[in-house]
């Protein structure tokens, strides 16, 4: 079974939402035999990895990176999207953090570059405006040898 894992920014700019999705699309769908996709259902890159991963029928293992990490949802539509989400995983791993906090980020996307083949990083280049940050798991997936793909509409920068 290959395993593809994601990071990403939690806000798409509109400007790259649909080159992104199709590009994971274009990805994830050409992929031949099984496949796990390794998620921790944040809002933005994280739940679109995850949507488009179960469409094209890959088992979905949710990466929690503490207790209390519903609370950081700030949308009540972003928090539904990942009980929804959460409820269609076939497998969930939870980080040993009571409290959402950088440290059970960055653990939970190291966890997810330590368990995958390949690495999508959502991602447009700069560094992570805090520890745990995509540019962050990107950095570490890249020291550990895991191949990393990125995903960014050229010309497009966050807000």
């Amino acid at each position: 079974m290959k395993r593809i894992g994601v990071t990403g920014h939690r806000n798409i700019p509109a400007g790259a939402v649909a080159h992104v999705s199709a590009v994971m699309r274009t990805l994830l769908s050409s992929h031949r035999g099984s496949l796990e996709a390794l998620s921790s259902l944040a809002a933005g890159a994280d739940q679109m990895f995850a949507d488009i991963a179960l469409e094209c029928g890959a088992e979905l293992t949710v990466v929690i990176p503490s207790g209390d990490y519903e609370d950081g949802f700030d949308h009540p539509d972003e928090l539904a999207r990942f009980r929804n989400l959460r409820a269609r995983a076939t497998q969930e791993i939870r980080m040993a953090f009571d409290h959402s906090t950088d440290e059970a980020y960055y653990a939970a996307g190291a966890y997810i570059a330590d368990n995958c083949d390949r690495l999508l990083a959502v991602w447009d280049g700069l560094p992570a405006r805090g520890l745990g940050g995509t540019g962050d798991i990107v950095r570490y997936a890249r020291e550990a040898g895991k191949p990393v793909t990125v995903i960014w509409r050229a010309g497009v920068e966050r807000a």
